[in-house]
């Protein structure tokens, strides 16, 4: 998949749908909890779960971290799976706290790869969470891959059937420059493309990819 193509692709979406002024969260805590409880659910439950963290007073490392297991779960129930997502919350705190002594700050230092590979030892954080969490809470180069992104591409033919998560995430950072930016809002275009038309039976109709040439979208 060549940089032309990657580019008409983004400006497609964007002319489509315009800037997605992505991630919504107001501190970068606040970020990397939702990256985490976005897991399996919508947005929609995601923002009901923090808004409880924030009635609680308890979207802060500390307080989470001090908080029992129980009471935490119970919070986040909105966003489902709140007792494996409890756990998930608890095995970044930990990780936190054991190498960083609870300071979200010290991990600045570290580049996107050394950011990522920290993250991914850490049990129930996958490479889609991880790099959302590079990306969106320390703005630092990576892109994220999701479904989306892979059935959009799968469907034009810009991938090979069965090309995994490291794969996909390669084709965009040896293609692109290494915009934070860029990979901001091409992650967020995707997803909404992928939920308005590039769904698992696509609505191929009015689609802003629709232009792509000798490409066939599957009805």
């Amino acid at each position: 998949m060549s940089y032309d193509k990657i580019m008409q692709i983004y400006d497609l979406l964007y002319e489509g749908y315009g800037p997605q002024h992505w991630w919504p969260g107001e501190t970068r805590f606040e970020v990397i909890v939702g990256a985490i409880l976005t897991q399996n659910t919508n947005w929609a439950n995601v923002e009901k779960a923090i808004a409880n963290l924030k009635a609680a007073d308890s979207l802060t490392p500390q307080r989470l971290c001090d908080m029992p297991m129980a009471q935490l779960a119970e919070l986040i129930r909105p966003a489902g799976y709140y007792n494996i997502k409890a756990g998930r919350l608890k095995n970044f705190l930990d990780w936190l706290f054991d190498n960083y002594n609870g300071d979200l700050m010290q991990l600045e230092h570290l580049n996107p790869e050394q950011m990522r590979r920290q993250l991914l030892t850490i049990k129930g954080i996958g490479a889609e969470t991880s790099d959302s969490i590079v990306l969106y809470a320390y703005d630092k180069p990576v892109f994220v891959v999701d479904t989306y992104t892979c059935r959009v591409l799968g469907r034009h033919e810009l991938i090979e059937s069965g090309a995994d998560y490291e794969q996909v995430r390669e084709y965009f950072e040896s293609n692109l420059p290494s915009d934070v930016k860029l990979f901001n809002e091409y992650h967020a275009l995707f997803v909404r493309v992928g939920k308005e038309y590039c769904r698992p039976k696509p609505k191929c109709q009015d689609c802003p990819l629709a232009p792509l040439p000798h490409e066939i979208c599957p009805t």
